[in-house]
């Protein structure tokens, strides 16, 4: 087992961001940045922002940048010519670079895409901070069983499940009543159905209270991203998934918490900033200075809570019996889910037709129990899941 140590200037911690030019990718990097001393960057990996990639890659002196678009090679090549950084573009450069030896490895590419280099790092036995939910959803056990195959730590780097994670006493899990992730609701928690059904790209990505991309914000707004914590949340603290309740809290200050049978409800608390989660598990197992801004409890507005309406946000729903019938049903969830936000976006298909493409393609999916054997089998089932999703995306968009 791995003696781990907080990063210093005299132990700098070797770090890789797989997904730098994100929302999330973006955050690490400004932590990083306000300390170069006590981090030595490995490697940066982005999608196709060569731009910023090649920015980031300067200002952190990172050993290697990687596009995952192959069309952006020479791009990049130009971009950091005259430096001293390595550039590799493509699938397989991404995995590579998450098997390069950084200590601690930020898996924040959004999506299924993030699958594979997670899994690369998790074996390898690194730190791997997770802010890819997807990569748990679709092969949990796998993801779990390297990491403690490997002797590696998994750290959660969303908010919800890294508040709980701070407050969760593993000795004391007999006596954990429920575990509470909050929700904001997103852009349309007050709207009606009708008014739903009319909503554009642009209303769904502006998140009233966090940053994010858009297929996470989209998320968000159909309220799928809690669906998908919500399994995340099971596979990371091996709670029933009855002992799991989502509450609506517009303001975004308390994360999640955690509720113990003597009455006690321990609780994270925040501005909604992700370099607050990201800081913890940066520095772990110690704490570090982040520069998000402190919560005033003199001027704090009041905290509100109440329950999702499953009518309005019926992802939910979808996402507890993915989690009751396992197997190959939260890959099937997940993959539906991608190509249908996807086609939103593209505006093939309204905001409503998200869950309803969702819920078409698990009726027509066979054996959705069958066991996960191996990753094969898990990108068997999204590409089949996927594919139904695209046929059924086209029927809605016909029939709009």
């Amino acid at each position: 087992m791995s003696t781990w140590h907080a990063p210093s200037p005299d132990r700098p911690r070797g770090v890789t961001i797989l997904g730098s030019t994100g929302s999330v990718g973006q955050s690490t990097v400004d932590l990083i940045a306000g300390d170069p001393a006590s981090y030595r960057v490995e490697a940066l990996v982005a999608g196709k922002q060569v731009e910023l990639l090649a920015d980031q890659a300067r200002r952190l002196h990172a050993k290697l940048a990687v596009v995952a678009d192959p069309g952006r090679y020479r791009a990049l090549k130009d971009a950091l010519a005259g430096t001293s950084v390595e550039v590799a573009a493509g699938p397989e450069a991404v995995t590579e670079a998450a098997g390069r030896p950084a200590e601690w490895v930020m898996a924040a590419i959004v999506g299924y895409a993030g699958l594979a280099p997670t899994l690369v790092a998790a074996r390898r036995g690194a730190i791997v901070a997770l802010a890819n939910k997807e990569a748990l959803v679709c092969a949990g056990r796998l993801l779990t069983e390297a990491i403690e195959a490997s002797g590696g730590v998994l750290l959660p780097a969303d908010s919800e499940h890294n508040a709980i994670f701070q407050v969760f006493e593993p000795d004391q899990r007999a006596a954990i009543d429920k575990l509470i992730l909050t929700a904001s609701g997103g852009p349309f928690r007050n709207w009606s159905l009708s008014d739903m059904a009319e909503v554009t790209p642009e209303q769904a990505i502006d998140h009233p209270n966090w940053d994010m991309g858009a297929k996470i914000s989209v998320d968000s707004a159909t309220m799928m991203n809690k669906g998908l914590e919500l399994i995340e949340a099971q596979l990371l603290f091996g709670l029933p998934a009855d002992k799991i309740d989502i509450v609506v809290h517009p303001q975004s200050v308390i994360h999640s918490m955690v509720a113990y049978r003597d009455g006690s409800v321990l609780a994270q608390l925040g501005t909604p900033d992700m370099r607050v989660p990201l800081a913890y598990t940066l520095g772990w197992p110690a704490r570090i200075a982040s520069p998000a801004a402190r919560l005033d409890f003199a001027t704090l507005s009041a905290l509100t809570f109440e329950m999702p309406d499953p009518v309005r946000f019926p992802a939910l729903r979808l996402a507890r019996a993915a989690l009751a019938t396992g197997g190959h049903a939260p890959i099937v969830l997940n993959a539906a889910n991608e190509a249908a936000v996807s086609a939103f976006l593209a505006r093939r298909i309204g905001f409503l037709d998200i869950a309803r493409v969702v819920e078409d393609v698990i009726d027509r999916t066979s054996s959705l129990d069958a066991p996960v054997e191996g990753l094969q089998q898990v990108q068997a089932a999204d590409l089949e899941a996927r594919a139904k999703a695209e046929a059924t995306c086209q029927h809605y968009a016909l029939s709009n």
